[in-house]
């Protein structure tokens, strides 16, 4: 299972509510029956403005997420035993569909992602309104990210 109906639903919510700018956030699991969404805060507005240079694209095409507030929702909770099973995002006003730029932040270095085992969901926000949900996961063999064959990927 990668998602329940009321997870893929709070996802949308979030989207929702975060529409101009891109949401994000990471369910985490920890021995298959406890699961926990976090909402993280996109922080691409603060970088761009800080950096246009260094970051020219602003909440409505990219999200980032502040590093202390990683290690508050997620590290500490990864230290108690759970595993960031689904990270997800919204895209504004386009399709649901995993970008060359969604490829490139998920990878370290360029060549492995940081969470290979996670699922990878994005959420089309059209005017406001969540849409299509498509769901990724890490191909080793083909060093890439691929869609999730089952089109139902919550259970």
């Amino acid at each position: 299972m990668t998602l329940t109906p009321d997870e893929l639903e709070e996802i949308r919510r979030h989207a929702e509510a975060d529409y101009p700018s891109e949401c994000c956030g990471v369910i985490l699991v920890r021995g298959g029956d406890k699961r926990v969404l976090v909402r993280l805060r996109n922080v691409q507005d603060a970088l761009h403005r800080s950096d246009p240079v260094r970051h020219p694209r602003d909440s409505s095409t990219a999200y980032a997420v502040d590093g202390q507030e990683w290690w508050r929702q997620v590290c500490k909770r990864e230290d108690e035993g759970y595993h960031v099973a689904v990270i997800y995002h919204s895209h504004i006003d386009v399709g649901a569909y995993f970008s060359a730029t969604d490829t490139q932040n998920a990878l370290l270095g360029g060549d492995q992602p940081g969470y290979p085992d996670a699922t990878w969901v994005v959420v089309s926000v059209a005017k406001g309104r969540a849409g299509a949900a498509a769901a990724f996961r890490w191909n080793a063999a083909q060093r890439s990210f691929l869609p999730v064959d089952d089109p139902a990927f919550c259970a």
